[in-house]
């Protein structure tokens, strides 16, 4: 997993709360445990007028010029602010796929679905959490200025605004700790590889009928 620590990028605006999984990456979708090539089907039904169907050329299907993602600068936007309760739904994990696919490392919202929340910190995604005065402050602040971007310091757990403002955000300990060495459950368990090899080899002294083929 890639390892979080600082990260700039310009905001997204997406101005509507109870976004779902489903909005994220529609089922048809969830064909696939790669966790790559999502990207392009991110917010599907908001970003194409046509049907999106699994395996179509999504570069040859007619685009939803009004969607923000489909703009510049927004096209290459990292940091997306959004209302309360993003990643409702369905406990699909293919959703912070998808948005880190596209390119998203970070999520701003005033509040998220519990199971979204935890698989963003599996999946090189940080979900920040702050008050809805403060979101609506961000909201102005990118209505303001085009392409407005962000820096969000993990390891001091703020967001440096561009005139040099900071916002202070929570974040678990454990979590941080995963995100700042990039570590996810595969990762941490092979910590303990060398832990688990000795066990496995004292195990075969102890009971060499459980590793015969």
């Amino acid at each position: 997993m890639k390892a979080f620590t600082t990260h700039k990028g310009i905001v997204a605006p997406m101005d509507r709360a109870n976004i779902d999984t489903d909005m994220i990456i529609p089922k048809q979708f969830l064909k696939s445990i790669k966790r790559s090539g999502f990207g392009p089907n991110l917010f599907d039904e908001l970003r194409y007028t046509d049907l999106g169907l699994p395996d179509a050329d999504n570069s040859a299907r007619p685009l939803n010029k009004d969607f923000i993602l489909n703009r510049a600068p927004y096209n290459k936007s990292s940091v997306l602010l959004a209302r309360e309760n993003f990643g409702c739904g369905s406990s699909r994990e293919h959703a912070p796929w998808a948005l880190e696919d596209f390119g998203f490392r970070v999520v701003i919202a005033p509040s998220f679905a519990d199971i979204f929340f935890n698989n963003c910190f599996k999946n090189a995604l940080l979900p920040i959490v702050l008050s809805e005065a403060i979101v609506d402050d961000l909201f102005k602040d990118v209505a303001a200025v085009e392409g407005l971007e962000l820096t969000v310091d993990l390891e001091n757990q703020k967001i440096i605004k561009s005139d040099g403002s900071e916002i202070a955000f929570e974040v678990d300990a454990f979590r941080k700790h995963c995100l700042l060495n990039g570590l996810d459950d595969i990762g941490l368990t092979l910590q303990d590889e060398g832990a688990i090899k000795s066990y496995e080899e004292q195990r075969k002294q102890q009971a060499p009928w459980l590793f015969r083929a």
